[in-house]
């Protein structure tokens, strides 16, 4: 733990260095310089210029550095701090005695020898501590701002003081020199090293740099270190302001806001705040998960609802707006708008979390009233806080196309949520009543079919008002071609979807209705359950290869694929039998011990959950509307982009 906390606090300053870099403005700081002659301010720029590139390369080279050549460099530098410090306390004391005057033996003046025995403590312990930190018993090698305090023991005149003060820093720099000069190569033994070790990946050349990335990103810990330093950074900048009578007039969340807005105006600023914006959705996540299923819950991972979604969204609307290129007060607004759009698609998450859940308490006949009393919780903060929202926002922006698109998302996330509650109390409403309720596949099919019915319809009017303000308001390239995306995801392939799931619906149903229905004295006879559902039939129908099942799970299995799930042959009829195509009963066949065909009751009881669980989720929903679901927030979160770079423009 130790060497991984000392592998990212040890880059932070490299990067924030480089953010300091990118931040200072070199034009306008050579545009004011001063010089005699043109030809001496144009080397004053020359050398400012190569300090500013030199500065990148060298905080570059230092953040890439491995953990322990980081380590030696560090120690180096403060061994180099103390050395500086030592030569300070040694001419602070050569002047000191300069001013008080006495040239005598230390032993007979008492002011005199307190300042010697100071100076001198302080020197040894500098120059102890230098050998300590570069692992060497060598103490004198650190001791050359020693030579003035040695000079006045033995009663050197005050003059020379001055002139051994300065031949020891000429004796420390001496030092250095030599050093450096010995590790010369050092640098190009780390590039070498670093090239042997990306050649011995045994990868091929096309995916090598991939490899290397991956490499990096893992070996630096690159989300960690970017956040803790963007945490280091909107620190800073919560002290600074802290007590200024702007930040007191702004109020604390406008104040909050505003010093994160100062924390994202470079690009390794941004790149950190969306790592944090990634972990905080993140730990709402899962904080939403612990509250709905414990413990248990944080283990099911989905890449969906890793946060990451959240933070590439902050990433790529920043980019896309130009928020870097911003003052500090279009920044500040656009900000917000970018936050509430991750907002959103956190809820959106979150209700895709709660719903399986919701519906899973009322079709597994779960008695705990904690665990109802979460899931209705949970789905009521759902219903409101995005109508909240949508409300707050509407009160501060006047509505036009890119405000009603983010409203949309909220109506539609509040919507999905209404969906899930009515499901959850038909489900309810059969545990109560102890008995199935007859039709309820129907009633759940028509429910989950009103809410893609009112899901469509925001998506018509959100397209139709941005056409009539295209063509009666202010028309643009940017809102025409989001009218024409959206057009496209949210109106045309929703309308294809719940067509193609309407018919296959009615071919399912067309199937099943052609199917001869067993008798009573067949489902005696056959004394069985149902193979799709294991439940008990009083009513069945029969495949033409003589298999029993429940109309109802027949056609839910219907809308995957047109074969018996026992046998797997075709369900239509055929000319090989044309006794069965005729609409005759065909023969029965008996099912297989119940060894062979029983599964154990663990088993049943996690089978019967997952029939009901799918009767739940309504069978007649397919993949395509899942696909069209996660296309309209993709679209949400551009519209989302352009309106706030309409606003802030």
């Amino acid at each position: 733990l130790a060497k991984e906390v000392a592998n990212v606090v040890l880059r932070v300053p490299s990067i924030l260095v480089l953010d300091m870099l990118y931040k200072c403005d070199i034009d306008s700081f050579t545009d004011h310089l001063k010089a005699r002659t043109e030809d001496m301010l144009f080397k004053y720029k020359y050398v400012i210029w190569n300090i500013y590139y030199l500065g990148h390369i060298v905080s570059t080279v230092v953040l890439l550095l491995p953990l322990g050549h980081i380590i030696q460099l560090y120690l180096h530098v403060l061994c180099t701090l103390l050395l500086y410090m030592g030569h300070q306390i040694a001419r602070d004391y050569v002047r000191d005695e300069a001013q008080y005057g006495y040239d005598g033996a230390l032993f007979l003046d008492s002011p005199a020898l307190n300042r010697f025995v100071t100076a001198l403590t302080s020197q040894i312990i500098v120059s102890t501590l230098c050998a300590f930190l570069m692992r060497t018993q060598h103490v004198w090698l650190f001791s050359a701002h020693l030579l003035p305090l040695l000079a006045r023991v033995v009663s050197v005149p005050l003059d020379w003081l001055l002139t051994l003060s300065s031949v020891s820093m000429m004796i420390t720099g001496a030092e250095v020199a030599v050093f450096l000069l010995a590790n010369l190569f050092v640098p190009y033994r780390l590039v070498r090293a670093a090239y042997r070790e990306i050649m011995a990946i045994e990868v091929t050349e096309l995916y090598r740099l991939m490899a290397v990335g991956v490499s990096l990103w893992h070996c630096f810990a690159v989300p960690v270190l970017f956040s803790v330093f963007w945490f280091v950074l909107f620190g800073v900048q919560l002290v600074t302001n802290y007590g200024t009578i702007t930040a007191v007039q702004q109020g604390p969340l406008l104040y909050l806001l505003t010093s994160v807005s100062e924390c994202c105006a470079s690009p390794y600023s941004l790149l950190g705040l969306t790592f944090v914006v990634s972990y905080l959705a993140l730990g709402l996540l899962s904080l939403c998960k612990f509250y709905l299923g414990g413990f248990s819950a944080l283990q099911n991972h989905n890449v969906m609802h890793s946060g990451v979604t959240e933070g590439v969204t902050l990433l790529l609307l920043a980019l896309q707006t130009g928020l870097l290129d911003m003052a500090a007060l279009q920044r500040c607004f656009l900000l917000f708008i970018i936050l509430f759009i991750v907002l959103t698609s956190t809820l959106q998450s979150m209700s895709e979390i709660t719903e399986p859940v919701v519906l899973g308490l009322g079709a597994s006949r779960n008695r705990s009233v904690w665990k109802h009393l979460r899931g209705l919780s949970m789905c009521g903060f759902l219903l409101l806080f995005p109508g909240f929202m949508a409300y707050k926002i509407s009160q501060f922006f006047n509505m036009d196309f890119w405000l009603l698109i983010l409203v949309s998302s909220c109506m539609l996330t509040s919507l999905q949520v209404t969906g899930t509650l009515l499901i959850y109390s038909l489900f309810m409403v059969e545990v109560w009543r102890g008995a199935a309720l007859p039709g309820l596949d129907e009633i759940v099919y028509y429910v989950n079919g009103v809410c893609r019915v009112l899901e469509f319809a925001v998506a018509v009017c959100v397209v139709a008002y941005g056409a009539w303000e295209s063509l009666w308001g202010e028309w643009s390239w940017m809102g025409a071609s989001v009218i024409i995306i959206h057009s496209y995801c949210n109106v045309w392939l929703r309308a294809q979807a719940g067509w193609k799931s309407f018919l296959l619906r009615q071919e399912a149903a067309r199937k099943i209705n052609v199917l001869p229905r067993a008798s009573a004295e067949q489902l005696q006879d056959h004394n069985d359950v149902c193979a799709i559902c294991f439940q008990d039939m009083t009513s069945a129908v029969i495949t033409y290869c003589g298999h029993f099942f429940h109309a109802n799970c027949l056609r839910k299995w219907l809308y995957v694929q047109e074969t018996c799930p026992m046998c797997h042959a075709s369900i239509k009829p055929s000319s090989a039998n044309p006794t069965a195509a005729a609409g005759e009963a065909p023969p029965t066949h008996r099912s297989p011990p119940p060894s062979e065909q029983q599964p154990s009751p663990e088993t049943r009881q996690q089978e019967e959950q997952a029939s009901q669980g799918d009767s739940d989720c309504s069978a007649e929903t397919n993949c395509d509307e899942g696909l069209q679901i996660t296309e309209t927030e993709m679209l949400e979160k551009t519209a989302g982009a352009s309106f706030t770079q309409k606003r802030c423009g």
